[in-house]
C-alpha cells in the first residue's frame, strides 16, 4: 500500500467514521486528564510537589485499572457481539460520565474527579478491544501497518490537543474558572456519538460464545490461553512494557516540567506535544519504512533509539532549574531546552517504530474469532505494566528519588527488557538485520510478490548471484521462508544467526557429506508436506562471473517426491555488488555506491507436473534480464 493510499483511507467509509470516534474519544479522555493534571499542578488546586506528583500517579493508575479488572470481559463481549453497535452504546455512556465530570469539575472535588477518571477508563476498557478487533474486519491484510499507523497518529494528535486544550482552558482561565472544561467535555462527547452512527457494521466473530462476567477467572484464562501463542504474547509483552515506559514519563512531565525545568504549564504542553508528535510521526513513518507488510524488524530498531535518547534525556536535565515559572519562550531560549525536547521527541518517534508492528502483528496472527480476546490480554497486561509503573513511580518518589534519575533508570531497563523479548523471539532481530541491509545498502524493487501465495506449499527458485541472495529474498516476501542452502554460507559469522533463526536448511554436496545431503531432503520433504514456502537455489553455488550455472536436478528430485507447484525468481542488480564475486572476494572491497537500486521479480508458479530443468532455468533467465 502506497503513502497515498494510507490517508486515502480518510475517505473511506470503512474507515473514516470509526478514525474520527476514536480520535474524539482520546481527545476527550486526554482533555478531561489533563484538565485534571493542570487543576492539581498549576491550577486552583495548586499542589506540592510531593502530593502533585503521588495524585498524578494515582490519577494513572485509576485510570488504567479498569482495563484489568475488565479486559476479559470486554473481549467476550467484542467477539460475541456486532461491534458498530457496541461502539454506538459506549458512545452513549461517555455522553452520561462526561456530564458526571462535568459536576467534580464544578463542585472541585478531587475523590469524584478521581472516581470519574476510573468511569473513563470502564468505557475505554470496553472500546479497545473493539478499537484494534474491526481494523482487520474492515481493512485488507496490506493495509493494516498504514491503518495502524493512521489510527496511532489521530490517537497521538488527539493526546497532543487534549493536553494543549485540558491544560491551558484550566491555567489560563480567570480566577480558576472550569466552565469552559466542563463544556468541551460534553460537546465532545456527543460529537463522538453522533461520527459513530457511521460506522459500517461489523458482523460479529463468534455469537455462540458464552459470556462469563469473573474478572479474577476470565482474566486468568484469557491470560493462559494467550501464552500459549508465543509470538501474541510476546508482542504483547512487548507492548505493554512500552507503556509502563510511556506512563512513566507521562506522569512525571508535569512536576518535572514545573520543577525540574522550572516551566509553567506551557513548559508541560510543550513536553507532551513533543511525546505525541513523535509517537505520530513514528506511526506513520512505519507504512513506508516497512514497504506496507508487517516488518517487526522496526522492533529492534524502535528499542535501540527509546534507550538512547532516553539516556541522553537524563545528561540533557540540568542539575538547577533554568528559572521559575518559565513561559515558552523564556525556556526555549535555553540552548539546553532544545536538546531535551528534540530527546521527547526521537523517544516518541522510536516508540512509534516499536508499537506499531507488534500492534499489526497480532491483528495478522491471531484467529478472527480470538482477536478481540487477544486484544484484550493485551490490555490487560498494558494495564498491569502501567499500574506498576503508578505503584513503581510513587514509592520511588517518597523514597526520594529524583525525577531524572527515574528517566535514567527507564532507559537502562529498556535495554535489558528489549534484550531478553528479543532473545525469546529471535525473529525480530533477524528481521532488523535484514530490513538494515534492505534500507542501507540497497533500495529493492519488487515485482510480481503477489505470485507467492499466502498459503499452502511452494518451492521459490532465485538465480544465486550473491551472499545475500537469502536475506534480500526473505525480507520481501510476506510469509516466512525456509532457505535450502550450502552449509558453508549458512555458518558465516553473522548470517548464521539470521538463518538458523528463520529454520534455514543446510545441505552439502552428497560426495561432499552423504549425511547431511540425505538429512537436508528429509527436511525439504517434511516442510512441503508441512505446506510451508520453500527456497531452494537451483544452481547450487553463487555464480563467478555473473552468467547464471546450470541448474542441478535436486530440485527435481525434491518435486517427484513431494509434489508443491515451483516459483521461478529473478534477482537483479546485484553482481557487481559488495556481497558478490565481481571484483574480488566478497565483503573484502568497497561498495559500489550506497542505496543502489537492485531488482526481485516473481514469476508466476509453474504447477509441479510442468516443471523441468530446462524451462525453469529458461523461466529463470527471463526474469533477471540482462547480465546484471
Amino acid at each position: 500500500m502506497s503513502q497515498t493510499s494510507q490517508f486515502a483511507l480518510l475517505k473511506e467509509r470503512r474507515f473514516a467514521p470509526f478514525f474520527s470516534t476514536q480520535l474524539l474519544g482520546a481527545f476527550n479522555d486526554n482533555l478531561f486528564k489533563n484538565a485534571l493534571v493542570a487543576l492539581l499542578s498549576f491550577g486552583a488546586l495548586q499542589l506540592s510537589a510531593e502530593n502533585a506528583g503521588s495524585l498524578i500517579a494515582m490519577a494513572a493508575g485509576l485510570f488504567i485499572l479498569p482495563f484489568f479488572l475488565f479486559s476479559a470481559f470486554s473481549g467476550q463481549i467484542a467477539d460475541k457481539y456486532e461491534k458498530s453497535m457496541l461502539i454506538r452504546r459506549i458512545k452513549m455512556a461517555e455522553i452520561g460520565i462526561m456530564c458526571l465530570g462535568a459536576i467534580a469539575f464544578m463542585l472541585g472535588s478531587v475523590p469524584m474527579l478521581m472516581g470519574i477518571l476510573f468511569l473513563m477508563g470502564v468505557q475505554s476498557a470496553f472500546f479497545g478491544p473493539i478499537k484494534y478487533g474491526i481494523l482487520p474486519q474492515h481493512l485488507h491484510e496490506s493495509e493494516l501497518i498504514g491503518g495502524n499507523g493512521v489510527v496511532e497518529l489521530g490517537t497521538f494528535l488527539a493526546i497532543l490537543l487534549g493536553t494543549i486544550i485540558g491544560t491551558q482552558i484550566i491555567t489560563k482561565a480567570p480566577d480558576g474558572s472550569v466552565v469552559l472544561a466542563c463544556v468541551f467535555i460534553v460537546v465532545v462527547a456527543v460529537a463522538g456519538y453522533l461520527s459513530s452512527r457511521r460506522i459500517p457494521s461489523a458482523p460479529a466473530v463468534d455469537p455462540t460464545l458464552k459470556v462469563r462476567f469473573n474478572p479474577v477467572v476470565e482474566t486468568w484464562k484469557l491470560v493462559t490461553y494467550t501464552k500459549k501463542h508465543r509470538v501474541i504474547f510476546q508482542c504483547i509483552i512487548g507492548i505493554s512494557w512500552f507503556w509502563f515506559m510511556g506512563a512513566t514519563y507521562l506522569a512525571q512531565f508535569p512536576i518535572y516540567a514545573r520543577d525540574v525545568l522550572g516551566g509553567n504549564g506551557d513548559v508541560y504542553t510543550i513536553l507532551l506535544a513533543a511525546f505525541s508528535v513523535g509517537i505520530g510521526t513514528g506511526s506513520v513513518l512505519c507504512e513506508r519504512l516497512s514497504g506496507g507488510k508487517v516488518e517487526i524488524g522496526l522492533v529492534p530498531l524502535g528499542a535501540l533509539g527509546i534507550t538512547l535518547f532516553g539516556l541522553d534525556l537524563y545528561f540533557a536535565t540540568p542539575d538547577a532549574a533554568f528559572g521559575t515559572a518559565l513561559g515558552i519562550t523564556e525556556f526555549l531560549s535555553n540552548a539546553a531546552a532544545w536538546r531535551i525536547v528534540l530527546d521527547v521527541v526521537l523517544i516518541g518517534l522510536f516508540g512509534g517504530f516499536y508499537i506499531v508492528p507488534l500492534y499489526a502483528l497480532i491483528q495478522k496472527s491471531s484467529a478472527p474469532d480470538r482477536l478481540s480476546r487477544a486484544i484484550s490480554c493485551n490490555n490487560v497486561m498494558n494495564a498491569l505494566f502501567m499500574v506498576v509503573s503508578a505503584i513503581v513511580v510513587g514509592v520511588l518518589l517518597n523514597l526520594g528519588l529524583s525525577i531524572k534519575a527515574m528517566f535514567l533508570g527507564v532507559a537502562i531497563m529498556n535495554a535489558l527488557v528489549a534484550a531478553y523479548i528479543f532473545k525469546l523471539v529471535p525473529e525480530f532481530l533477524m528481521r532488523f538485520l535484514i530490513w538494515m541491509l534492505m534500507h542501507s545498502l540497497y533500495r529493492v524493487r519488487n515485482k510480481g510478490l503477489e505470485n507467492i501465495p499466502e498459503k499452502g506449499a511452494a518451492i521459490l527458485a532465485p538465480n544465486h548471484v550473491s551472499f545475500v541472495d537469502a536475506m534480500l529474498v526473505g525480507g520481501s516476501s510476506r510469509r516466512p521462508i525456509r532457505f535450502v542452502m550450502y552449509h558453508k554460507i549458512y555458518k558465516l559469522p553473522i548470517m548464521h544467526f539470521i538463518f538458523k533463526t528463520a529454520r534455514a536448511i543446510p545441505i552439502a554436496g552428497r560426495k561432499e557429506d552423504e549425511a547431511m545431503y540425505n538429512r537436508a531432503f528429509e527436511q525439504m520433504h517434511e516442510a512441503i508436506r508441512n505446506e510451508e514456502l520453500l527456497c531452494i537455489f537451483p544452481e547450487g553455488q553463487i555464480t563467478h562471473d555473473g552468467e547464471m550455472n546450470d541448474f542441478r536436478p535436486g530440485i527435481m528430485q525434491l518435486i517427484e517426491k513431494t509434489p508443491a507447484p515451483v516459483i521461478p525468481v529473478g534477482l537483479q542488480g546485484l553482481w557487481g555488488s559488495l556481497f558478490s564475486r565481481k571484483g574480488g572476494r566478497a565483503l573484502l572491497k568497497m561498495p559500489r555506491r550506497l542505496f543502489a537500486r537492485i531488482g526481485l521479480v516473481v514469476g508466476e508458479p509453474i504447477p509441479a507436473a510442468e516443471v523441468s530443468l530446462e524451462g525453469l532455468q529458461s523461466a529463470v533467465e527471463n526474469l533477471r534480464g540482462e547480465r546484471r
